[in-house]
């Protein structure tokens, strides 16, 4: 085991797994903290907690499936939806709570408290729910994407899968942290969330075209710059 993590073949493929996962850990952490930043303190780290575990549960299965995974018609596509709804959750809680804050502003300097803000505060629930889609729709992309790096080396995978979680965890308690202080980081962070998802539909898409056998015709009704390569035939073993 050991041997195979210092061989040349194997020291690359780690390189390009840690890239990757940093960047898409980052992403992840950014869709954790959004989630879980309007709650208390105490229920806030545990949320976070629960997401790690289901981040490592997922990105672990799925390595272990990759194979699978790359046969089945629309799978990305179908995560990329899944990143949107949390997106517009996201985008709704958000707003409350800038407005929220608006009607108490306004009430503070009239000194009336019959128009403080009546919002639902979030529970542990909702943002539980939240992350663990977002943690299901990003670790699809996330092992997609290193699936070529280390296809032959899946020690590999899974040491960096892990890795990226412990990253994330970090970063995921400070993006919480942050959204209290200064809410408009909210928005930036939902920017980013929304930019993944739009993404995975987008690769998802192409790669059902691509998989039924349709990019000539689709390439016919396009934009050249949004041609699609036709799907290289699997090698022969």
């Amino acid at each position: 085991m050991f041997e195979e993590l210092f061989s040349p073949g194997a020291l690359s493929a780690l390189l390009q797994v840690l890239m990757i996962d940093l960047v898409l850990a980052g992403d992840n952490a950014v869709a954790v903290g959004l989630a879980a930043g309007g709650l208390p303190p105490e229920q806030r780290r545990k949320a976070i907690f629960w997401g790690l575990v289901a981040a490592v549960v997922t990105r672990i299965g799925f390595a272990l499936i990759t194979t699978q995974l790359l046969g089945i018609v629309g799978l990305l596509f179908a995560g990329g939806l899944l990143l949107l709804w949390v997106c517009w959750k996201m985008w709704r809680e958000l707003r409350d709570q800038a407005s929220a804050e608006e009607v108490a502003a306004e009430a503070a300097m009239d000194d009336d408290p019959s128009t403080e803000p009546k919002v639902k505060p979030k529970t542990f629930k909702d943002a539980l729910i939240q992350i663990l889609i977002a943690d299901v729709s990003m670790s699809l992309d996330n092992v997609l994407a290193v699936a070529g790096a280390a296809r032959e080396h899946p020690t590999i995978l899974v040491f960096g899968l892990i890795l990226s979680i412990a990253l994330m965890g970090v970063a995921a308690h400070g993006i919480a942290r942050l959204l209290h202080k200064y809410r408009w980081i909210g928005f930036v962070g939902l920017a980013i969330v929304l930019y993944v998802a739009l993404h995975m539909m987008w690769q998802g898409h192409q790669d059902v075209v691509a998989d039924l056998g349709y990019t000539a015709e689709y390439n016919e009704v396009m934009p050249d710059v949004l041609d699609i390569k036709p799907k290289a035939p699997a090698p022969a073993h």
